[in-house]
């Protein structure tokens, strides 16, 4: 996809994105405290089913789960000499499970380790750790490229660099941010992706986060600011941890699909669910646009 095909796409919209992912996949049987990215690629089949599902429901963009597939993370999992592999591979397969249903997005978020001056990570160091990610899922034949649950705007400048240097396939970034829209690393989202926009990606916008009801002036904000597309893919409410560490999520789909709405209303051009949405919520959304 080039950028001038995601631009079209928007155009006809709202595009409408897939949901959540890990919530899925542990209530399909994946294990607490397990690396994701090792654990689908065990469990195809449990992936394909979700994926699939995601795109019968309307979803038109759905994300590969390479959320944790970066170096520095998978290192921490014991797996940095399966980078190669796991992105490669799980990207690949979600091109072949979707075929031309929808958009595959090879998707790449933080890797924990905050840049300098509040943490360890260098700017060089991120960048070739991003570039490396960046090169696999591009090779395995992404239609685009979405980095998201960011937390600071040097990060995502990082990976702007990255993707800019080895592809030129369009990029989605989004953060996760306070209600007021302040990022947990400074500065604010809207500051982040104005200067984004100025760096050349294709969209910013919002996910995870809160819950979707708390986001409207957040959306207002970011549309008054870019000529970007802007995004919202946020949790479905705010989460209640039972006793046994299970986060259970406040909102059905419908009351979900409501506030959602009200974000595209407010200028979201690309809308879908993180954390504790399905594809039912997805489903709902596409039977109420």
């Amino acid at each position: 996809m080039t950028g001038k095909e995601f631009r079209l796409l928007v155009e006809k919209g709202p595009v409408i994105l897939d949901g959540g992912t890990g919530s899925c996949l542990r209530s399909a049987g994946m294990p607490a405290g397990v690396c994701t990215e090792q654990w689908v690629y065990e469990h195809p089949e449990v992936i394909k089913q979700l994926q699939s599902d995601y795109a019968d429901a309307g979803s038109q963009i759905i994300y590969a789960p390479t959320f944790g597939a970066n170096r520095i993370s998978l290192e921490n999992a014991g797996l940095a000499d399966r980078v190669e592999e796991l992105n490669r591979t799980l990207a690949a397969r979600t091109v072949e499970h979707i075929g031309d249903r929808a958009f595959v997005a090879g998707d790449l978020s933080t890797t924990g380790k905050p840049m300098e001056p509040y943490g360890p990570m260098t700017y060089d160091g991120l960048l070739e750790i991003y570039k490396e990610q960046i090169r696999f899922l591009s090779d395995a034949g992404v239609d685009l490229l979405v980095a998201e649950t960011l937390l600071s705007l040097e990060e995502a400048l990082v990976i702007c660099d990255a993707a800019h240097a080895v592809c030129s396939l369009p990029l989605l970034v989004s953060f996760t941010c306070e209600g007021d829209g302040n990022l947990y690393f400074g500065g604010t989202v809207a500051e982040a992706a104005a200067a984004l926009e100025a760096m050349g990606a294709d969209a910013v916008g919002v996910n995870c986060s809160v819950g979707p009801d708390q986001l409207e002036a957040v959306i207002r904000q970011l549309k008054s600011t870019v000529s970007v597309p802007v995004m919202a893919k946020p949790n479905a409410g705010m989460p209640v941890i039972t006793e046994t560490g299970e986060a259970v999520y406040s909102m059905g789909a419908e009351e979900f699909t409501g506030h959602v709405l009200r974000l595209r209303d407010c200028g979201a051009s690309l809308i879908g669910g993180c954390c504790g949405t399905t594809p039912e919520y997805i489903k709902e959304m596409k039977k109420s646009l």
